[in-house]
């Protein structure tokens, strides 16, 4: 186990590359066991969710190598019967449910644990469950284990209740590979949505409409590899620029697409932060204190609710009250109490935070409990005088790559040394 160390109050100055995004990753990699060979993914992030998918692939008879570069090649040729996932590596990964639409698309049944990954209040499943009936599928839980089969595919209409980007995802690959058509309305329209069915359609699928809130599947009898680079980390991306903001510092972010930072760039803006684009790449400089801003956030194309906690540390020492409000999931405040042990004037009431800015923040130990309140906590300590100490970086390393090194890059003071070491 390991902490960082941070010395606070220096501004960050430079340049950073956006690595690839996360959640495209954790969808595209288990999508790779529909095409029977090899395909080769590029840009994927070196991550320990990464790192847990490609074992989980192994254990079910992928082979599985990861060269230089952010490249990882799966073979999947000799996957045909299996249907159960082993349940050490399912609870250590969320996205472990896609592996239900995949293997009950290509073998007709599909056994896995519920889902780990970070507690953010309820996430029910339920949304996947009707899609997959609505394709034919039989579905029962049994001792906390989902199980899901089917005789044959049939695509079908599916209407979800609330917009949810995994039920969304997982309907999509189940139905590549039914017979006939298969609409999804109220779907998703994050990007790694549409990152995934570029992935699909590169493989041969026939999907239609992603970015919208009708998807249009129809059905293929099989699927060929293929070579596909998954796209740049909108979410690091906005990280990287609160905390250029938070710092009165002046960062170029390298390998972003624009247009996916929209919701950021508008809050940035009205905070009284420079925004400039240029093609693949965003500068960010701030010379002054922060305003205050409200927000709200809402599904994609709204503000992203990963991207609030560390939007919330940067309105800790604007210049004003700020009101945020989360509109996804309940527990996402769980940096407040540990950004309050650092001096911010935060109050949370349910699913709302009001932030009273303060001139400083001063170093403290803090404990990350998910990942971008893990996030939120390291931007938290580039700010404060003095030294931070974040524990429970681990949550941080699922989410973040190569954290520190780009922060150093940026003229950060951030060290990771291990739990047992003391701090001079």
């Amino acid at each position: 186990m390991s902490k960082l160390v941070i010395t606070g109050g220096k501004s960050l100055e430079g340049r950073v590359r956006i690595s690839g995004r996360k959640n495209s990753a954790l969808a595209i990699i288990p999508a790779t066991l529909l095409a029977e060979g090899e395909s080769a993914l590029e840009n994927l992030p070196y991550i320990r969710d990464v790192d847990v998918y490609s074992a989980i692939l192994q254990s079910l008879g992928a082979k599985v190598r990861r060269n230089g570069g952010g490249s990882l090649r799966v073979d999947s040729a000799d996957l045909s019967g299996v249907s159960a996932v082993p349940f050490d590596l399912v609870k250590q990964l969320r996205a472990s449910y896609y592996l239900l639409g995949v293997l009950l698309a290509r073998n007709g049944r599909a056994e896995v644990a519920m889902p780990g990954g970070d507690d953010l209040g309820p996430r029910p499943i339920d949304q996947h469950l009707k899609g997959f009936r609505a394709l034919g599928a039989r579905v029962s839980i049994e001792r906390g284990v989902i199980k899901v089969e089917a005789d044959r595919l049939m695509g079908g209409s599916v209407y979800f209740d609330v917009v949810s980007v995994g039920a969304t995802v997982n309907v999509m690959l189940a139905a590549t590979l039914a017979e006939g058509t298969t609409i999804i309305e109220n779907a998703a329209k994050e990007p790694h949505i549409v990152d995934l069915a570029n992935y699909l359609n590169a493989c041969g699928a026939k999907v239609r409409g992603a970015g919208t809130d009708v998807i249009r599947i129809r059905g293929v009898k099989r699927l060929s590899p293929a070579t596909h680079a998954i796209i740049p980390d909108d979410i690091e991306a906005a990280t990287f620029m609160v905390a250029a903001a938070a710092t009165r510092g002046d960062v170029v972010l390298e390998n972003v697409i624009p247009k996916h930072l929209e919701p950021i760039t508008a809050k940035l803006l009205e905070a009284g932060v420079e925004v400039s684009e240029n093609g693949d790449s965003i500068r960010v400089t701030a010379y002054d204190r922060p305003l205050a801003v409200n927000l709200k956030t809402m599904p994609y194309p709204g503000f992203q609710t990963d991207a609030m906690p560390p939007f919330t540390v940067m309105l800790a020492t604007a210049e004003g009250t700020s009101v945020v409000t989360e509109g996804i999931w309940e527990n996402r405040f769980r940096h407040a109490g540990e950004i309050k042990k650092m001096g911010a004037g935060i109050r949370v009431e349910g699913r709302t935070a009001v932030i009273e800015g303060v001139d400083r923040l001063s170093g403290a130990p803090v404990e990350a409990q998910d990942i971008r309140a893990g996030a939120a906590l390291i931007v938290a300590g580039l700010v404060a005088e003095g030294e931070t100490e974040v524990h429970g970086i681990e949550h941080v390393d699922r989410g973040y790559e190569r954290t520190e090194e780009k922060l150093r890059g940026l003229g950060a003071r951030i060290e990771r040394v291990p739990e047992s070491t003391p701090v001079s």
